[in-house]
């Protein structure tokens, strides 16, 4: 058509299409293209495979739109043998593909949203143990408080334990902070931390109340279970997960020297996803808010009775404090990462905070004395693994209880070790212990303090001797060499 334009005749024409003249007349008399003549591909050039069995299919899709091809397939498979290919799978997806494009029911619209700067800034708790993050070669499992902008997707956040209050709480004033303002509106999920469990009305807790008054912003969450509402944290999650694994492969290696090195490293990262969005981010930072002149503290005060065990339960879990507290009330202050027992206004105790439930963390130092004055308490005593604070105390006990006539005698004679350990130096204790259970000597706690009162340095696990090698072994073995040689072309 375009050389019968320029004036070219109708061979030269037929040449450049491919086609011979008869034919390009033709398409020229009719004045349209192959394609606009070319009939509808509407008739089957084989039979249909799926012809007998499509309107049961069809019935299960209707009632189950969900089923899979694979589903489907094998049923028929089982209903009707032999009737069906395992190569025709691939017919009956293409078939069921057509079927919900055309009179299957309708999906889930996605809207898209208009975001304006400085007005939401949205936060969630993102699991990152499965990039397989080791801190001094020891397993990590750890979350992100991961907080976003959602109009420049400007984002930032930090290492945490748990989706508890105060690590929200931590997660959020850091988040601020670093941003140096704050927006309009903050958004979360259905956090217990924050929100009341489904079906009350009373909406957010009062320390998350508390919180967001503080900083004078409007909080609300997403309905349980539709994590879509929240898609651009959620998007956020999925993006910096991806750009982590990636910077990890390309760092040849996911083992830290420290938690402060890992630290670092997602700060690195941040900073560079958020360098391509400065523009829209100065936008957001114009109409921030100012921040208040100071922070909350980021803890949760509880007051709890000790125990005639001499142990507090908080959120399910059990600590142990010291005997002299037993019966008295304490005052606890739960944070992100430790927790504080406080009595008549000072600080009695820090210990690193328990994640999830049911758990329990014992100190021996808080119950060996009582322990040694009831020694039968200690074989059925239910916390008593937390008792052997390494492996080599545990040895010891091993050893006691071989060599002893009777399990009590072990038991008062371990606790006696374990007493030392509580009054002195544990390391001291575990390095006695150590030479002295590679030796014939009876274990005791009499040899065991009379190791630590010699003084005696006892030398590193990893330090190993090796005597100098003689290189006069070497001129030995290669002159027997040249003996053996010379003896066989003798004989």
């Amino acid at each position: 058509m375009q050389s019968t334009r320029r004036g070219q005749g109708i061979g030269v024409a037929a040449a450049c299409a491919g086609m011979c003249e008869n034919t390009a007349r033709r398409y020229k008399k009719l004045g349209q293209l192959p394609s606009a003549v070319r009939p509808a591909h509407t008739w089957r050039t084989r039979q249909d495979p799926l012809e007998a069995v499509w309107p049961e299919v069809e019935r299960m899709l209707q009632e189950h739109p969900g089923l899979q091809g694979t589903t489907i397939f094998d049923e028929l498979q089982r209903r009707y043998p032999g009737q069906l290919e395992a190569g025709q799978l691939r017919t009956l997806q293409r078939r069921m593909k057509h079927w919900a494009a055309t009179e299957g029911p309708g999906q889930a619209v996605m809207f898209p949203q208009r975001h304006y700067p400085g007005e939401v800034a949205a936060s969630d708790f993102c699991h990152l143990s499965t990039l397989n993050v080791t801190i001094g070669r020891q397993p990590f499992p750890h979350l992100l408080y991961h907080f976003v902008l959602t109009y420049s997707n400007w984002e930032t956040g930090r290492v945490c334990f748990s989706e508890s209050f105060e690590s929200l709480c931590e997660g959020l004033q850091a988040a601020l902070a670093t941003l140096g303002g704050v927006p309009e509106r903050h958004r979360t999920d259905c956090l217990s931390a924050a929100v009341y469990r489904l079906g009350s009305e009373q909406g957010f807790t009062p320390a998350y109340n508390g919180l967001l008054a503080h900083y004078g912003i409007k909080g609300e969450h997403i309905q349980s279970g539709q994590a879509n509402e929240n898609g651009d944290i959620e998007q956020r999650h999925h993006r910096f997960r991806t750009a982590m694994d990636q910077a990890l492969m390309l760092r040849g290696s996911r083992d830290f020297e420290t938690r402060a090195e890992y630290g670092s490293f997602i700060e690195f990262q941040f900073a560079r996803l958020n360098g391509t969005r400065q523009a829209r981010f100065a936008e957001e930072v114009a109409v921030l808010r100012d921040l208040p002149p100071v922070a909350l503290t980021a803890s949760t005060e509880i007051e709890v009775r000790v125990g005639p065990s001499s142990t507090i339960r908080v959120k399910s879990n059990v600590y142990s404090v010291p005997s002299r507290l037993i019966g008295e009330r304490v005052r606890v202050r739960l944070r992100s990462e430790e927790v504080e027992v406080w009595f008549a206004q000072r600080i009695q105790l820090r210990i690193p905070r328990l994640r999830g439930r049911g758990r329990h963390c014992i100190n021996y130092r808080h119950v060996i004395d009582s322990l040694v004055r009831k020694p039968g308490a200690f074989d059925h005593y239910r916390w008593r693994n937390d008792l052997f604070p390494s492996s080599s105390f545990r040895m010891a006990f091993d050893a006691l209880s071989a060599s002893s006539t009777t399990q009590r005698r072990a038991d008062k004679e371990y606790l006696a070790i374990l007493q030392l350990a509580a009054k002195g130096s544990e390391q001291a204790v575990r390095d006695a212990l150590r030479l002295l259970l590679l030796t014939e000597e009876r274990l005791s706690a009499r040899s065991v303090q009379a190791f630590m009162d010699s003084g005696t340095v006892t030398p590193n696990r990893t330090e190993v001797t090796v005597k100098p090698v003689s290189v006069a072994v070497y001129d030995e073995l290669l002159q027997s060499v040249v003996d053996w040689n010379a003896q066989a072309v003798t004989s």
